[in-house]
């Protein structure tokens, strides 16, 4: 078999157009692991574009999504052919349901030699990431590389936004073959903000919406992510303010309204009333005679049945997108069109309206600030509110007003973090919503800090998910971000555990329970500086130390926690 040449190029390759077009669109960041096909592509060959080496392909995926979702700009990963490739499909699926706008590409064999499952490393990798991409392609012919990354973009910035996929042939990367260098390219017209369906006729949607808002005495406004990237957040806080409608959001949109606001009656999970042992849905949705859900996404995990209390509720559905499950949710009103130009116009619609009475949620208020103030030293190890509560009290004491982040990985605790976490701007507490992928911590909170460069980063992961990715510890350490990491370790997948209790009364320790690692060690091996706190006390100064390092920190935390199955006995999930 003739083989094609690796050596150097006479001219610009494909490589270079690609980096070219990329920078082009903004993109300065790629994240992702290199292999065979360095021969065709290094990455400092377009000035602007740093390539930012990761453990693993997963860790690439997420770090890009996470820098995606905070600039709200495409932004791109890398992996090498086969197994590569499959592993970076995992923060693919995280991007195309936590809804970020990812570029991932992937090393392809040589042209000549792409037979899928017969070739060494060789899979269909477009057929394997269609599904759970907007957009997916192999390149064809080297001068095409700029169309298929245009295409890309566009993709991955339609809502909703996600992942968009570029196969490359090792042999064609390398290739200058019909690229012209001297040919200036087109104008990369890269949406400033995500472009969406409009209804024709959205407008009356909308005055059907205002009509119902008029006529209600408890409306709620139930935010998602769509409205951070329409841009919506600053005229729906004017719209709380002045029609007095409290405010709740999903996972992800924690901060739409800042911690403490009066309107903030923050976000919510299906098990808030187990944790609580306190009818914590009731309270907020019981009440309500219209819910305006706005930017509404399903993948977000703020379900239909999580509002479905008191009287029967009317329901408006805002969202750039048609209506995906209307199987679960069939809107009294579905508006059809950009959530700014819908928030924009209901506030002219309602201008005359009189402030409402929104309903009293002080009891709930009252029960989080009695369990969060819990003083008790447990012998078993801390409970995850008093880590969150920890978290939150040196955030507030080393973040500017507005800024800091706190991230969640994957696990039972996540869901005290919903609650409990402090978030003072929009994408202020991050947790992958959609996907939920195990290990998802580390490169969000590298993501996070690469976004957000002069603001404290707090990671909270549990042992299961954080040992998961734990190799990107070095990653951090290497490149010096100052990310704050809190390991909750109770050596169990625990919210495993709490299914197990549910369903059988008792737990399976084989499919659950691990032996124990020292993360203390772990850290400082991979150069990140660690401490192990047993109490309040300790975790404190423990935080305060790692917040004021401006290097990499870690603190290991014995958890234990209290499942009382009979609560969680009616999950909303």
């Amino acid at each position: 078999m003739s083989r094609v040449s690796t050596g150097p190029s006479t001219g610009p390759t494909a490589a270079h157009a690609l980096l070219t077009r990329l920078h082009e669109h903004g993109v300065d960041k790629v994240f992702g692991v290199v292999g065979r096909e360095a021969a065709s592509i290094l990455f400092d060959e377009v000035e602007g574009i740093d390539f930012v080496l990761t453990r693993h392909e997963f860790t690439a995926g997420v770090a890009a999504d996470v820098l995606a979702r905070i600039t709200g700009r495409p932004q791109a990963c890398w992996a090498t052919l086969g197994p590569g490739m499959t592993n970076l499909s995992t923060g693919v699926a995280t991007s195309i349901l936590d809804r970020s706008p990812v570029i991932a590409l992937a090393a392809q064999s040589e042209s000549h030699d792409i037979f899928p499952n017969d070739t060494h490393q060789c899979l269909d990798s477009v057929a394997i990431i269609k599904p759970m991409a907007k957009y997916a392609a192999e390149l064809q012919r080297p001068h095409e590389i700029t169309d298929l990354v245009d295409s890309a973009v566009t993709a991955a910035m339609t809502e909703p936004v996600g992942p968009s996929f570029i196969s490359l042939p090792v042999d064609l990367l390398g290739s200058s073959e019909g690229i012209d260098a001297s040919a200036a390219n087109p104008p990369a017209l890269t949406p400033a903000r995500p472009t969406g369906a409009v209804a024709p006729g959205w407008q009356a949607a909308a005055d059907a919406a205002a009509e119902l808002l008029r006529s209600a005495e408890h409306p709620v406004l139930v935010v998602g992510a769509a409205s951070i990237r329409s841009g919506a957040v600053p005229a729906i806080r004017a719209l709380a303010e002045r029609l007095d409608i409290p405010v709740i959001t999903t996972y992800i949109a924690k901060g739409v309204l800042p911690a403490g606001h009066e309107l903030d009656y923050g976000a919510v999970t299906g098990y808030m009333d187990g944790i609580l042992d306190f009818p914590a849905l009731e309270t907020l949705f019981g009440p309500a005679d219209v819910i305006l859900t706005v930017g509404y996404d399903y993948a977000e995990d703020l379900r239909p049945s999580m509002w479905q209390r008191g009287t029967e509720e009317k329901t408006v559905r805002i969202s750039p997108t048609p209506n995906p499950i209307p199987r679960v949710y069939r809107p009294t009103v579905d508006v059809v069109t950009d959530v700014l130009a819908f928030v924009e116009h209901l506030d002219t619609a309602t201008a005359s309206l009189a402030a409402k009475k929104r309903h009293d949620i002080t009891p709930l208020r009252a029960r989080i600030a009695e369990f969060l103030a819990d003083p008790e030293n447990y012998a078993d190890g801390m409970r995850v509110h008093q880590v969150i509560d920890s978290m939150n009290t040196v955030m507030t004491e080393t973040a500017r007003p507005g800024e800091g982040t706190i991230v969640s990985d994957i696990g039972f605790f996540r869901h005290y973090g919903v609650l409990f976490a402090r978030a003072d701007q929009p994408f202020g507490f991050l947790t992958s919503a959609g996907c939920s992928s195990f290990g998802y911590g580390i490169p969000a909170a590298i993501g996070a800090q690469l976004a957000r460069p002069g603001q404290p980063t707090f990671l909270i992961a549990g042992d299961g998910g954080f040992h998961s990715n734990s190799a990107d510890l070095e990653t951090i350490a290497r490149l010096g971000l100052p990310i704050v990491t809190v390991v909750v370790n109770n050596d169990t997948n625990g919210l495993i555990e709490l299914y197990q209790n549910l369903g059988h009364h008792r737990s399976h320790d084989p499919a659950v329970k691990f032996t124990g690692v020292d993360f203390v060690a772990l850290a400082e091996a991979n150069g990140v500086e660690a401490a192990r706190a047993t109490s309040r006390e300790e975790l404190l100064a423990a935080l305060r130390k790692g917040a004021e390092l401006g290097r990499p920190f870690l603190v290991e935390v014995p958890v234990s926690y209290d499942f009382r199955p009979g609560g969680f006995g009616a999950l909303s999930i």
